[in-house]
C-alpha cells in the first residue's frame, strides 16, 4: 500500500506527486477532483490515449501545445479535422507525432458528438460508470477495475480508439470518479469533500 511522502513544501502527498517538478500543482488542484465539463473530459480521455506507452510527465509538459492544436479539445471542432489537419499535426514537434493517436482523437471527437446526442452530455455518460467503493482496493493499488473494463468495452463498441481498461481507469482517477489519493495525502480530504458536494450528471 502506498503511503504519503513529504513534498517540496513539507506537506504529505501521493508518492508520484513529488517525482517531478510539474506534478505537485497538477496533483493538488486537478487530479481526483470531480469534473462535469465535457471539454475537460474529452481532453483527458484524449491525452490518456496519447500517454499510452509514455509517461504522464511527457504529456503534461506538452498539454498547452495539445490544447492549442486540438482547438481546446472542443469535440465539434476536432471532429471536422481532415487529412490536411492530420499532416499538420504530424509536422508539429510540440506534440506527440503519432498518426494512430492523432487519428484516434479525431475519430473519438465524432463518436463523442454521437454520445452527446444520445445521452445529453459526455459527463452524463462517463459518470454512469462511477465504480462502487466496494470494487476498489486501497488507493493506488489497482491499474484497472470492473467499471473501467465496462467503460472501455462500451467505448470500443461505440467505435472509440485508444480507450483500453488501463486508460479508462487512469481517466477515472484523474476526473474524480474515484478518490485514489493515498491515506495521509494533503489533497485526499479535499477531493473527498469535493466529491461529497458533487452531483453526478444524469
Amino acid at each position: 500500500m502506498s503511503v504519503a511522502v513529504p513534498g517540496p513544501d513539507g506537506l504529505p502527498r501521493c508518492p508520484w506527486a513529488v517525482s517531478a517538478p510539474e506534478f505537485p500543482a497538477y496533483h493538488d488542484t486537478e487530479w481526483g477532483f470531480p469534473v462535469a465539463d465535457d471539454q475537460r473530459l474529452f481532453e483527458k480521455v484524449s491525452l490518456e490515449g496519447f500517454q499510452s506507452g509514455l509517461s504522464w510527465r511527457t504529456i503534461l509538459v506538452k498539454r498547452p501545445a495539445f490544447r492549442e492544436v486540438f482547438a481546446g479539445f472542443d469535440p465539434e471542432v476536432v471532429a471536422a479535422y481532415d487529412e490536411r489537419d492530420v499532416e499538420r499535426l504530424l509536422g508539429d514537434a510540440r506534440i506527440i507525432r503519432h498518426r494512430g493517436k492523432i487519428e484516434a482523437v479525431i475519430n473519438n471527437a465524432a463518436r463523442a458528438a454521437e454520445l452527446v446526442a444520445e445521452r445529453g452530455s459526455l459527463a452524463a455518460y462517463f459518470w454512469g460508470f462511477e465504480p462502487p467503493v466496494e470494487e476498489l482496493g486501497d488507493p493506488q493499488t489497482l491499474t484497472t477495475s470492473p467499471a473501467a473494463v465496462a467503460m472501455s468495452k462500451d467505448l470500443k463498441r461505440r467505435g472509440w480508439r485508444f480507450v483500453g481498461p488501463t486508460t479508462a481507469f487512469a481517466f477515472m482517477q484523474a476526473m474524480g470518479l474515484v478518490n485514489d489519493h493515498v491515506a495521509g495525502c494533503v489533497t485526499r480530504d479535499e477531493v473527498a469533500a469535493a466529491r461529497a458536494a458533487f452531483t453526478p450528471p444524469a
